[in-house]
């Protein structure tokens, strides 16, 4: 988000972020940050439903109408659900477009959150969820293919896909990244990663499963949450920051995406290509990624057999990992450079916008 902003501000628009009052990091330098009360807000940062929500998305709303009301907006960039129902409540009152930014396709992710007896209820409404919240924005943005194909059928305004960018920086030192492999456990150069949450959408019982076949490679976890107390084959650490994650993923020798459920753009695939690693992904959440050229690509139905083979195969053949790798950070700047992806969001939003009568000519 605070990329986003930072791109939308050079290319020319005027943000101000809304959002709750607890969370991690700074609010982006140089932008209006608006902030529902911390007593109203989600303690937690991690994704899914909470009871939390329930007061503060309503105060997401009235922060909305009321922020509005003192200098208006021309139109909302809602991100995900929550976000998306707030705006589209208190519409009558804004009276600006929505556009819906879809993080996540709520028919393949709500049941993850949910004991297994409520599975298949939850996939059936989040796939209303979904439909609803397409039918009822004035603009869709997604972040990828699968929810574009998704949702296309039930989107009553412009429909574009828009992936999201990474403004780059240096790699970590070499000191940087010994500290952190040994801290982990790990020698550089000599271990896979995954680096996230561990929510069960993100399907690590796939990944240890392949550990178990690989143990020539070790399967390192590197997550900012408190860790279980097992996970089998995966060797798990806990990181400091993100900067402790971004060296150990510059020390990795492949870089491991296990989640099959589609609908959105994982981030960390563009922490995974700005390393130059070598990427295994399940082909329909690696958009712009090619099989061969920029990453391993697995299909959708594959088991922990194929994502071993792929590991197997990356470990044992290093001047295809580097080829792979480049191919991943070549498709991170052809794709991901944030002043065109703000260029297309601008231009996405005044599409909505009504038309601005021209001036009359001067005599």
């Amino acid at each position: 988000m605070r990329e986003q902003l930072g791109a939308l501000a050079r290319a020319g628009a005027e943000p101000t972020l809304l959002c709750y009052g607890n969370g991690t990091g700074p609010p982006p330098e140089g932008i209006a940050c608006l902030r529902v009360p911390a007593a109203l807000s989600p303690r937690r940062t991690r994704a899914g439903p909470s009871a939390a929500k329930l007061l503060a998305d309503p105060a997401l709303a009235v922060l909305l109408a009321s922020a509005h009301r003192r200098r208006p907006f021309d139109a909302v960039l809602a991100h995900n659900a929550e976000a998306a129902l707030a705006a589209l409540a208190v519409r009558p009152i804004v009276r600006r477009p929505v556009v819906y930014v879809v993080h996540t396709l709520w028919g393949e992710e709500l049941e993850c959150y949910l004991p297994p007896p409520l599975a298949r209820t939850a996939g059936t409404l989040g796939t209303r969820l979904d439909r609803a919240l397409a039918a009822r924005a004035d603009g869709v943005l997604a972040l990828c293919e699968a929810a574009a194909r998704r949702l296309a059928p039930f989107a009553r305004g412009p429909l574009r896909v828009i992936p999201p960018g990474l403004e780059t920086q240096p790699a970590p030192a070499q000191e940087e990244r010994r500290r952190a492999c040994a801290r982990a456990g790990v020698r550089p150069g000599g271990f896979a990663l995954y680096a996230g949450n561990l929510d069960r959408y993100q399907d690590l019982a796939l990944l240890e499963r392949a550990a178990r076949a690989v143990p020539e490679l070790p399967l390192l976890v590197a997550t900012h949450e408190e860790l279980p107390r097992s996970r089998g084959a995966l060797r798990c650490v806990r990181v400091a920051d993100a900067g402790e994650a971004r060296a150990l993923l510059f020390s990795a020798a492949v870089a491991v995406l296990p989640r099959r459920r589609p609908g959105g753009f994982p981030i960390k695939l563009l922490n995974y290509m700005e390393a130059a690693r070598p990427i295994v992904a399940h082909r329909e959440l690696a958009d712009g990624l090619e099989h061969a050229v920029s990453a391993w690509l697995l299909a959708k139905d594959a088991g922990p057999d194929a994502l071993a083979a792929a590991l197997r195969a990356l470990a044992a053949d290093p001047a295809l990992a580097d080829r792979l790798g480049a191919g991943a950070r070549a498709a991170l700047a052809a794709r991901h450079a944030w002043p065109a992806l703000a260029g297309r969001t601008l231009a996405l939003v005044a599409e909505l916008l009504p038309a601005v009568p021209p001036r009359p000519a001067r005599r």
